[in-house]
């Protein structure tokens, strides 16, 4: 005789099984919240001591999956790399990236702890050296609904006033053209800006390259791109961040336009009149930024030390 199974028991059993998988699902989800508070987490504005210089550098951390920190880290020049595991216990932490344009095949090495909403640490160069280095978190930079101010004419289209090289002056004006005719100097405007609209002109020869820093922090790539499936190191992209959604690059020598908007972190770049990115947020500074000071207003840097480019029609509206 087949014997009959007791309803009651067999529901208590799902009962329990099914609170254990609860409790369980609920653990898991409590350890995860816990680790994702961890203080190392989060955007860092990085200042880098080395050989008397202030080199503006930034740390992005995060968590992924319940145990594991993973990282991106953009030094003072290149774009952001990621970091695939970064070590943390009782306030201290340490991780290592490959070389990218640095000079040499070590890894970068860096160590530090984490004190009152503060980094202190130091990297092992590529060539083996020692420097040390310190972080702030990041400023959120929340956007708001801006009151835009009178348009500023940037370039006189005469001379350079407003302007000035950052080192040898190579930039000329000819025909109402601000030109680079060879790798030189950056350059940069004497004001300095929060959020703005920004109307730019440009053109380049056959395998040149430039870039627009926003607030002298992000840079906006310029390079001869036409035909190239579109990527954050080619024209219209946040230079390491932000990819454009389509590829919109004319032929060399032929003029082209950005229409830039900075609000907060959010930026929208329309491009040859049409939109490439749109309300997006740039995570952190770019390489080659003046400094990290993310919260501080910051000029209009032109960069001219990758190839011949000219300039025109260079219009701002701040906020008022």
């Amino acid at each position: 005789m087949k014997k009959q199974r007791n309803p009651q028991s067999t529901l208590r059993k799902f009962f329990f099984a099914t609170t254990a998988t609860a409790m369980a699902i609920a653990s898991s989800f409590t350890t995860f919240a816990q680790e994702a508070t961890r203080p190392i987490e989060g955007r860092w504005d990085v200042t880098v001591e080395k050989d008397g210089k202030q080199l503006p550098s930034w740390l992005e951390v995060e968590h992924s999956g319940t145990h594991t920190l993973v990282g991106r880290f953009c030094y003072a020049f290149g774009s952001a790399r990621p970091i695939s595991k970064v070590n943390y216990a009782d306030g201290k932490f340490d991780f290592a990236i490959p070389p990218q344009w640095e000079p040499g095949t070590s890894d970068m090495v860096f160590e530090g702890t984490v004190a009152d909403d503060k980094l202190t640490g130091t990297m092992v160069y590529t060539d083996g050296q020692k420097y040390n280095w310190t972080a702030v978190r990041a400023p959120l930079l929340k956007a708001t609904a801006p009151a835009w101010g009178a348009a500023i004419t940037l370039f006189n289209g005469k001379d350079l006033t407003g302007w000035k090289a950052m080192g040898d002056n190579q930039w000329i004006v000819e025909k109402g053209v601000l030109r680079s005719p060879k790798s030189g100097s950056n350059l940069v405007t004497d004001k300095k800006f929060t959020d703005f609209k920004l109307h730019i002109e440009f053109r380049y020869d056959k395998g040149s390259n430039s870039g627009v820093y926003l607030r002298g922090r992000y840079e906006v790539q310029i390079e001869d791109s036409k035909g190239k499936e579109p990527w954050y190191g080619f024209l219209g992209g946040v230079y390491g961040f932000l990819t454009p959604n389509e590829m919109v690059a004319k032929a060399p020598g032929e003029w082209q336009t950005y229409d830039i908007t900075l609000i907060g972190r959010q930026v929208t770049i329309v491009a040859n009149g049409k939109t490439i990115i749109s309300n997006t947020t740039i995570p952190g500074i770019t390489g080659g930024a003046l400094d990290s000071n993310e919260g501080e207003p910051g000029p209009i840097l032109l960069q001219g030390d990758h190839g011949p480019v000219d300039y025109r029609n260079i219009v701002i509206t701040p906020v008022k």
